[in-house]
């Protein structure tokens, strides 16, 4: 494979997923700390209490990047962790930890790339209405100026949310993620209002010199399960549901058509707030996703539909890795000039075992894929892999293995597989 000289090469985690430490430092309580509370929401009733305990061992998992090699690690901010309520007083303690991990990146010779939101909503915003309601947007944009303004000196990357698509259909639609609501279309004012709280927080982070500001939104391309009328309707809703609604009103200031009757009275005045340019585009892959026409009593219209003939990873996702370029080579397409630099900000898959060659053939597969959208002329700046670390994986647990280090949950002890000793090399051979 031949990627540029200055192509980055990183990992991404987030907070709730490794850091536990979740009653320690000030932390306040998010939705995530309530739903793993709740009985029958998480498999085997696990939660994220001590998850990696990255909290307490991050200089250990920065030695472990170190000896991997790359350039830069992304990891989210816990906004419980600076605003135990979501609003007022920081927290200071909160910061400290930040401030010192971003202090150990930068002396190990890794940027420091910063997710601002991965899901962790303090529980007392929720409570206030979550991502339902406009003033979510507005308190986050005075958090993310918070953190920009203490970090902002250090961090060369920002990502102010993290797949709002997953927060608004999950969390807000179909209850299997926190606040576990089943809203079904009348849960899109959640997409508007994260959308809304981006655009906000870039031009906050702006004001206090962030160096550069992007995205990391999940995609998938559409696969219809024919090409008769009603499937090919059927997928332009879905298209429109988990991509095209968080990327056209950033890169566009629009709403696709199909989406639009759902969303909040007064949406239009928002959208020259969410579509401030943006220095890079942020994508996450993991696979696509078939669709058809709607079968009797299904409310929406479309209906999911598995990608078959394909091999599966231990979490059920179908391999497939052209499906990055051909997403890529889309996004392109639809959007031409108005596209920034993109960085893969998440590919990744769930394998078990420390011999992991299914994950070394998924990354070096999914590679060679992005080389040839590169070839047909996507501007890709980077590739981070999901994840550095074996963690908590939302509602089923510890099961899923995503990591490059296996993680034993008993002793917390990290032990790099071999699709670490391979990424190793192969970011070195890249250099």
């Amino acid at each position: 494979m031949a990627f540029p000289d200055d192509f980055v090469w990183g990992v991404s985690t987030s907070a709730f997923q490794i850091e536990g430490a979740t009653r320690e430092g000030g932390r306040g309580v998010s939705v995530w700390d309530t739903f793993c509370a709740t009985p029958g929401r998480i498999r085997d009733g696990h939660n994220a209490d001590v998850a990696c305990d990255h909290y307490n061992r991050f200089p250990e998992d920065v030695a472990l990047m170190s000896e991997l090699g790359v350039g830069a690690y992304r990891f989210s901010v816990a906004w419980p962790r600076i605003q135990p309520t979501g609003q007022g007083a920081v927290n200071i303690e909160g910061l400290d930890f930040y401030d010192t991990l971003v202090d150990a990146l930068c002396e190990a010779g890794i940027a420091p790339v910063a997710t601002l939101y991965h899901w962790d909503t303090p529980q007392p915003m929720e409570d206030a209405g979550g991502w339902l309601v406009r003033d979510t947007a507005e308190r986050f944009a005075e958090y993310a100026q918070i953190v920009g303004e203490h970090l902002g000196d250090r961090v060369e990357m920002w990502i102010p949310l993290n797949e709002p698509m997953v927060e608004t259909l999950f969390g807000y639609a179909l209850g299997e993620y926190a606040p576990g609501k089943t809203l079904l279309f009348d849960a899109l004012p959640a997409a508007h209002y994260q959308n809304l709280a981006h655009g906000l927080a870039v031009s906050a982070l702006r004001s206090v010199g962030a160096k550069a500001v992007g995205t990391a939104n999940n995609h998938s391309p559409i696969w219809p399960a024919s090409q008769d009328a009603d499937d090919l309707v059927a997928a332009r809703h879905l298209g429109a549901v988990i991509n095209w609604m968080y990327s056209d009103p950033v890169l566009t200031g629009t709403y696709p058509a199909e989406v639009i009757p759902y969303l909040p009275t007064g949406f239009a005045d928002d959208l020259s707030e969410i579509a401030v340019p943006l220095d890079f585009y942020g994508v996450n892959y993991y696979e696509p996703q078939g669709v058809g026409k709607p079968g009797a009593g299904n409310p929406l219209p479309f209906e999911l539909r598995p990608v078959e003939g394909y091999p599966l990873t231990t979490n059920d996702s179908p391999v497939v890795p052209d499906g990055l370029r051909q997403f890529l080579t889309s996004l392109k397409s639809r959007y031409g000039d108005k596209l920034p630099p993109v960085h893969i900000t998440e590919s990744g898959c769930s394998f078990d075992g420390i011999h992991d060659r299914q994950r070394i053939e998924y990354h070096a597969e999914h590679l060679a894929a992005l080389e040839k959208a590169m070839s047909e002329g996507v501007d890709v700046r980077g590739y981070f892999v999901w994840s550095l670390l074996d963690n908590f994986e939302w509602s089923k647990g510890y099961q899923p293995r995503f990591g490059l280090v296996h993680v034993d949950y008993e002793t917390l002890a990290r032990t790099p597989k071999d699709s670490f000793h391979w990424y190793r090399a192969l970011i070195g051979g890249a250099r």
